[in-house]
């Protein structure tokens, strides 16, 4: 089979605005990027009634592959396929994976969005306009320490980190104003991926332009000597944030190789931040389709549960259902194979490995929501393999479907798409759905919640740092914001080696961080850091442009 580049590379892509006409814009309504790539002005969609989401999640990630934006993506098509107007909504891949070792966020096979080389690379911009934004918010900060320091902000209580869109450990910890008085005041700073941004977050739960200068003016930078929170607005900065924000706030328009209407807009980690495409794109998208088909980064613990809990607060949407994705694969990674034994049957490890994909079930059904269990097929599953996890899932009432989308398009994809659809026909779960905790609760206890009801956990303990900011948050008055967990995607647990479903552990919270402006509480749990690294054999290794063409990006 061809890679997915070659596939991209060969797909016949229609014009953009072709595109558009579809859900019935003009061009006057786009800010084009190119012929195959635009942007959607903010007051292009005229009020009406809004589309059915539906919720793409997955089990916890392995090296093995779970297919989640691709199951996204061919689901979508698939939907089409069958006559009903769908479109889908992604986020924006990061360079820092790109380069690394997990890729990108435009789907595989088949089912991909286009064009493939932009969006994965520099797309429209957006992530450049973040790390922008996001940069001069500390250069004021530091000008303003620099120029005498009016708010008499302590250097040893900046929180606000730079930003670079990449895999560079060795910024993680760094000392800037260094080489005399003419270069700033000295002091240690840090640096996070562009994706763990609170300028991403804000983009991506901000209603509207307003909206985001409200938020940007909200964010905490600092401290002063008196321990008093010091804000964006405090410097004077968030109009000049907004200025620079004005275009990547705007969702930006792609096509699936099957011409279905994509829109790809934010990218905010899920393992850091909160995992989901922008509230402007998705309901945008609402207003322009009748079915919404979404993701959430990495597995249901992390990304679906701050799907639910922060973004469809905030945006006060319902989703009507939920996908589950998992491989036979990657269940049997969960059930103790290891990655290199995985083309060989093994019934009883993938049984084994089900512990976590039931998981996962659980948590869906914690917020009242029905689902369908995807099984993203490769071609070393087995037959017996097959069998087995539909007499599974059979025995326990749990509504699964092959999807062969990788491979085959939307025609891999019809039986998955008929059975969400019927799924809610027969129970929508706007009609159902519920948090999973009173936002009013302490922070102890949405913290303790999450830990406990999603994760799994026997016990949560709290560092003596963490205690002392829970208080003074609540002095603060953010006591009363939702919570964003940042942990390992590869365990319910905070130990990223205890796969399949773990018992008997307890969840370690070292400390929290205020995101005032997204409008949530950042929680840090285990070894879980906010600028990741390159691998030893980094993707970018292979990547080149050979006679004009692409090569090696994936």
């Amino acid at each position: 089979m061809l890679s997915d580049l070659e596939i991209a590379q060969q797909a016949e892509m229609e014009p953009i605005t072709k595109i558009a006409e579809k859900l019935g814009l003009k061009e006057e309504d786009l800010e084009l990027y190119g012929k195959y790539k635009a942007k959607l002005h903010l007051d292009s969609v005229k009020s009406k009634k809004d589309g059915k989401v539906i919720l793409v999640t997955a089990i916890n990630p392995t090296p093995a592959g779970e297919g989640k934006s691709t199951t996204t993506i061919g689901l979508c098509d698939a939907i089409n396929r069958l006559g009903k107007k769908a479109m889908v909504a992604l986020r924006e891949p990061s360079f820092g994976p790109v380069m690394g070792v997990k890729g990108g966020a435009a789907g595989g096979g088949y089912a991909q969005v286009v064009p493939m080389e932009d969006i994965n690379l520099h797309f429209t911009g957006d992530l450049h306009a973040i790390t922008t934004a996001n940069n001069a918010i500390a250069a004021m900060l530091d000008n303003h320490i620099y120029q005498g320091n009016e708010l008499h902000i302590d250097p040893t209580r900046i929180i606000w980190h730079r930003c670079l869109d990449m895999n560079d450990r060795a910024l993680r910890g760094t000392i800037v104003g260094l080489g005399g008085s003419t270069n700033g005041v000295p002091r240690e700073d840090h640096f996070d991926i562009t994706v763990a941004s609170e300028i991403m977050a804000v983009m991506c739960l901000s209603a509207s332009l307003e909206d985001f200068k409200k938020r940007v003016s909200r964010i905490v930078v600092a401290y002063t000597y008196d321990k008093k929170p010091v804000t964006v607005e405090d410097l004077h900065a968030a109009g000049a944030i907004t200025l620079i924000m004005k275009d990547a706030l705007m969702p930006n328009l792609v096509q699936t190789l099957e011409h279905t209407p994509a829109l790809i807009h934010g990218g905010p980690f899920a393992n850091i931040a909160h995992g989901c495409n922008s509230i402007l794109a998705t309901k945008t998208a609402m207003k322009l389709a009748d079915y919404v088909v979404t993701e959430a980064g990495f597995g249901a613990d992390l990304g679906a549960e701050k799907f639910l809990d922060i973004k469809c607060r905030t945006a006060n949407i319902k989703p009507s259902a939920v996908v589950i994705v998992a491989t036979i694969r990657a269940l049997k990674m969960h059930g103790g194979v290891a990655k290199e034994d995985l083309k060989e049957e093994n019934v009883s490890a993938l049984l084994k490995g089900v512990e976590n994909l039931e998981k996962h079930i659980e948590n869906i059904q914690k917020f009242h929501l029905p689902y369908v269990v995807a099984i993203n097929r490769f071609y070393t599953d087995t037959e017996e393999e097959i069998k087995a996890l539909e007499n599974w899932a059979k025995e326990h009432g749990h509504e699964i479907a092959l999807s062969e989308v990788f491979t085959k398009g939307s025609e891999g994809g019809v039986e998955l798409a008929q059975k969400v659809l019927e799924k809610i026909d027969q129970e929508d779960g706007i009609e159902t759905f519920q948090y999973l905790y009173d936002v009013e609760d302490t922070l102890k206890n949405k913290i303790t919640t999450i830990c406990k009801e999603i994760y799994g956990a026997d016990g949560v303990e709290f560092s003596t740092q963490a205690k002392n900011q829970m208080a003074a948050f609540k002095r603060n008055g953010w006591d009363k914001l939702p919570i964003c967990m940042a942990k390992t995607q590869y365990s319910f647990s905070d130990n990223p080696k205890l796969l399949g479903r773990p018992k008997d552990f307890t969840v370690t919270i070292r400390e929290l961080k205020p995101s005032i402006g997204a409008g949530f509480i950042v929680v840090l749990t285990g070894d879980i850091m906010t600028m990741p690294g390159l691998p030893k054999e980094p993707a970018a290794n292979k990547m080149d442009i050979v006679d004009g063409k692409t090569v090696g990006l994936f």
